[in-house]
């Protein structure tokens, strides 16, 4: 067994032989590795962040919204953990590098980025615009590359560190979905960078892989409710229609094909990111992890 292989078997063993009556907190599946997560102030990014905090990582914890990252940052310091906020918008040209430089000016290494801001601007089609279109894949393929091209330096090297980058999709762009033309090309997209990725630095044990989630409870999968955000100026309602046309609940449709019936939870979500960035997923490199409660299958 390699020396890399063999410290992260003594990883799982530490962590799963600590005993939870024991005066020392136990190691964590994540202890002495340095974490980036976008869109980290709130839902799923912020469940992420917290954790992984839990787990051992230092967090940078990065968010559009400054004062939402800054309170999830505090919350990891006031339990104990290491947590800085970096704020901005990823789609800024200038962010990425600001990004990677002030997480390695603070914690000094980068093990884990988690690619996940992102939301949705749904229209059919006939109805999208150009700029609509462009503003996803912006979000969504375009800055999640910028951030692993700047963190590339910190990453490709042969230095026994576990890095492993988590590129978040979705089940629109595994599948489609109506009104979503411009997000599940996106979503498609972010699969096909992902594998380049896992291929590309794979030699230096870096492991890169996608989660595709279906329906989590955010701000973007409940019913609209007046909750937008601001892109360059332009308002984008955020959320889904409560009834479709024909006056059918659009919440019981996306559970119609679930077999959990369920929606998930902003943790279980969490849980699927930190598996896969976790010693539990150190052969796990390239792959698409559907996070649907069945849904689709």
């Amino acid at each position: 067994m390699s020396t890399t292989a063999a410290s992260r078997v003594s990883v799982l063993m530490n962590h799963l032989s600590a005993s939870a009556s024991s005066a020392s907190h136990p190691r964590g599946l994540l202890t002495n590795q340095v974490a980036i997560i976008t869109g980290a102030g709130q839902g799923i990014g912020a469940a992420t962040a917290l954790l992984f905090a839990k787990e051992g990582a230092s967090v940078v914890v990065s968010d559009l919204d400054d004062n939402k990252g800054r309170a999830i940052a505090e919350q990891i310091k006031a339990t104990g953990g290491k947590a800085i906020a970096v704020s901005g918008d990823v789609t800024d040209l200038a962010f990425p590098d600001r990004l990677i430089e002030e997480s390695v000016k603070v914690f000094g290494k980068i093990n884990i980025i988690v690619n996940n801001a992102g939301f949705t601007f749904d229209g059919m089609v006939h109805k999208t615009s150009d700029r609509q279109f462009q503003l996803m894949l912006d979000v969504h393929n375009v800055a999640p590359f910028r951030i692993i091209r700047s963190a590339a330096k910190y990453m490709r090297l042969k230095d026994g560190e576990p890095r492993s980058i988590v590129n978040v999709s979705s089940v629109s762009g595994l599948h489609g979905n109506l009104g979503q033309a411009n997000y599940a090309t996106a979503k498609a997209g972010i699969v096909g960078l992902t594998k380049t990725v896992a291929k590309e630095w794979g030699s230096f044990g870096v492991r890169c892989n996608t989660v595709a989630f279906g329906p989590v409870d955010t701000r973007l999968t409940r019913a609209k409710a007046g909750e937008n955000i601001v892109i360059d100026g332009q308002k984008v309602s955020l959320g889904i229609p409560a009834r479709d046309k024909d006056n059918t609940s659009v919440q019981a449709a996306l559970f119609a094909d679930t077999p959990l019936k369920r929606v998930g939870h902003v943790d279980e979500a969490a849980g699927s990111v930190l598996m896969l960035c976790s010693p539990f997923a150190s052969y796990i490199t390239g792959h698409t992890l559907e996070v649907t409660g069945g849904k689709g299958i």
